[in-house]
Formats: structure tokens, C-alpha cells, sequence
């Protein structure tokens, strides 16, 4: 792989806000996890490399914070210095779109709309910043940033410098990156999108609920803002747009990633539906590329007994969506985790198959 394009940048340190002893619980989706010891909140591009140099040259550890949607962390909190990023920047020059890693990612949905171009539509109500999208590749609905993206501006903290990389470099697939896999190298900066302008109408619909939301067949364009609309009110539906009086919502939406299974994992697997459910029944299944085959962690959940609503303690299944645990306000980050062990463990046993939790978790693990 080609080494990323890089550019110099200002080494100057720059002063930036910062608290002790802070609590992260509000920062965070879940409303869990103790504080932190040191606090940051950047609001530029410099001002969020001078901290992340400051942690480094003091060996300080350095946990990065967006919009909180995708964190778990311990009861304990943080040691170290917490990271907040809060950069706003919002440029859109005919299809080609650029946000600082900052810009709360639904509104910025929002806008693309406004503006009638389509590519990120279907991401419409996800939680969480720009600059976490690329990270996770985020996707819902038919549709994934990596797509869309043609860039992601990044402070590479194995040189010290800011650098630019590709699409392709950014190694892209279902909610991983490059990113993800190297979390200690790179703070991502700003994200470029290419969009497409169809005079108003979506990307092609790929989602079958979707399609059957909106009236229409797998393949078809739609009016954008009817798209936008309908993925809101399917989130909504599922608990997952963020309400603070709706304790369904206090989550980190789907805590498990669908499984992709290898041909001879997924035979295993269909064995196991066959004993436990009977011949007639068939599990979701997707095509995942080389042989393997994506099925559903909502339905493994649901067809091993954890239903919606499951749970008699803080922490619960959503009773919109078995996919999210939820806070269900007295719960700590501890209570959260016994529930999704237990969920583990029951979807392993009914069915052989290991569960992994999209969230990053801090200080703690399933």
C-alpha cells in the first residue's frame, strides 16, 4: 500500500479548554462511566492535535470522545486525558462535501437532503459526530459511509503529522477501517464525500423494510426527503433516534454486530436452527463475499429467548429492538455488561455462534 499523502503542521501548541476530575457519564449515549482525570474539549483542528501532542510526549493515555454514541466505559472512568471533540465545519462545493470530524452527522444528513443531493440519506438519525463514521464505516439501511467517502484528513500520531488518505486506503468493510484497526495511531480531522445529484432523487433503495416503507421496489429512486423521513421513523420505531426522556434510546443503538460466517460455520449453524427450531426455519442470511454469509444478530437474540424488553435490572434489552441494551437510568456500566454477557453467552449456546459488541469499551470488556 502506498504510503499516505502527507502534508506539514504548525507544531505550535495551542490552549484549549480543560476540566478535572470530569465526569464522561453525560458525554455518552449510555449516560455511564466515571470520570476522567483530565478533560480536553478541542473546538479546532490545531487544537486537537496540541492536546493529542501533549498526551503523547507526556506518555499521558488519551481517549478520544465524539458524540459518545459508540463508547462504553467503566464504572471506574479514565485515567488519563479525555479528549473532546468539537470542531464545527460544514462545506459543501457542488456534489463534494467536507465535515470537520466535529459536525453532529444527522444534521449534516439533514443538509445533503436540503440540498438534493443523495449518497448518506439512509444514515439519516444516527448518533455521533462526522469524524466517527469513517472509524466504524457506518451503515444502516442499505448504505455505508465508504461508499461516499473519498478522503478522511487524519493527525497520524506515529509521525506527528497530518495526513491524507484514499478510500482505498482507509481499508474499508462492514463496520471496520483502518482506523478501528490501528485506534492508537490516527485522530481523524475532516471527512470528504463525494455525493450524487439526481434532481432530488435518492441513491437506488437496496434495504427491502425500507423499500416496503416507502411503497416501492429494491432498486428504485425516491424523492430524498421521503427517504430521509422514512428512515427516521423506522429509527424512531426501533428506539433508536436519541429522545433524553426516553430511557429505550439511552443506548449505543446496535450493541452487536450481524455475524458473517465462513460456509462451514454457517452449516454448523443451520444444524443447530434445525435441532433447536425446527426444519421449517430459516435464518436471515446475506451474501458476504469470498463463500461467507452474513446473518442477523436481532434474530439470533430474539430465537435464543432474549426478547424485547428482556431484563428485570437497570440495565435491559429495548422493547423496541433486541439489539439495544439500554440504560434504564440507575444503571452502571457493570449492569450493562452482565446483560450482554448473558445475552453472549445464550445466542453461543442456543447456537453456537460469538456475538461481538460494536461499541469500544474502555477500561473494561465482555
Amino acid at each position: 500500500m502506498a504510503p499516505p499523502e502527507r502534508r506539514a503542521t504548525d507544531r505550535t501548541l495551542v490552549p484549549v479548554q480543560e476540566l478535572h476530575d470530569a465526569p464522561l457519564a453525560p458525554l455518552t449515549t449510555f449516560r455511564l462511566g466515571g470520570p476522567a482525570t483530565r478533560l480536553v474539549t478541542a473546538t479546532t483542528d490545531d487544537e486537537v492535535i496540541s492536546a493529542v501532542r501533549e498526551a503523547d510526549t507526556a506518555g499521558t493515555p488519551l481517549l478520544i470522545i465524539g458524540g459518545g454514541s459508540n463508547l462504553v466505559i467503566g464504572d471506574k472512568g479514565f485515567e488519563g486525558t479525555a479528549l473532546r471533540i468539537a470542531t464545527r465545519g460544514f462545506e459543501l462545493v457542488g456534489t463534494t462535501l467536507e465535515l470537520a470530524a466535529g459536525e453532529v452527522w444527522t444534521d449534516a444528513v439533514a443538509r445533503t437532503v436540503e440540498a438534493g443531493l443523495a449518497g448518506i440519506e439512509c444514515l439519516a438519525g444516527i448518533p455521533g459526530l462526522a469524524g466517527a463514521t469513517p472509524i466504524q464505516n457506518v451503515g444502516a439501511y442499505g448504505q455505508e459511509v465508504s461508499s461516499t467517502i473519498t478522503e478522511v484528513i487524519a493527525y497520524d500520531r506515529h509521525s506527528g503529522e497530518t495526513v491524507t488518505l484514499s478510500n482505498a486506503e482507509c481499508d474499508f468493510s462492514y463496520r471496520h477501517s483502518r482506523f478501528k484497526q490501528h485506534p492508537d495511531r490516527f485522530v481523524v480531522l475532516r471527512v470528504r464525500f463525494a455525493l450524487e445529484d439526481r434532481e432530488g432523487l435518492s441513491a437506488p433503495i437496496k434495504y427491502a423494510e425500507t423499500a416496503r416503507v416507502l411503497g416501492v421496489q429494491a432498486g428504485d429512486r425516491v424523492e430524498l426527503a421521503a427517504v430521509r423521513r422514512a428512515v427516521l421513523d423506522l429509527r424512531a420505531g426501533k428506539g433508536m433516534v436519541l429522545d433524553p426522556e426516553d430511557h429505550d434510546t439511552w443506548s449505543a443503538g446496535s450493541f452487536f454486530t450481524n455475524p458473517i460466517l465462513t460456509a462451514e460455520e454457517y452449516e454448523t449453524f443451520l444444524s443447530r436452527v434445525r435441532t433447536r427450531l425446527g426444519d421449517d426455519v430459516a435464518p436471515p442470511a446475506y451474501p458476504a463475499g469470498d463463500g461467507r454469509t452474513k446473518t442477523s444478530a436481532a434474530w439470533l437474540i430474539d430465537k435464543a429467548g432474549f426478547t424485547k424488553g428482556y431484563g428485570s435490572g437497570p440495565a435491559r434489552i429495548s422493547t423496541k429492538h433486541t439489539l439495544a441494551l439500554t440504560n434504564r437510568g440507575e444503571a452502571t456500566t457493570e449492569d450493562l455488561l452482565a446483560l450482554a454477557r448473558e445475552v453472549a453467552a445464550g445466542v453461543r449456546e442456543a447456537f453456537g455462534v460469538t456475538l461481538v459488541n460494536e461499541p469500544v469499551t474502555v477500561g473494561v470488556s465482555l
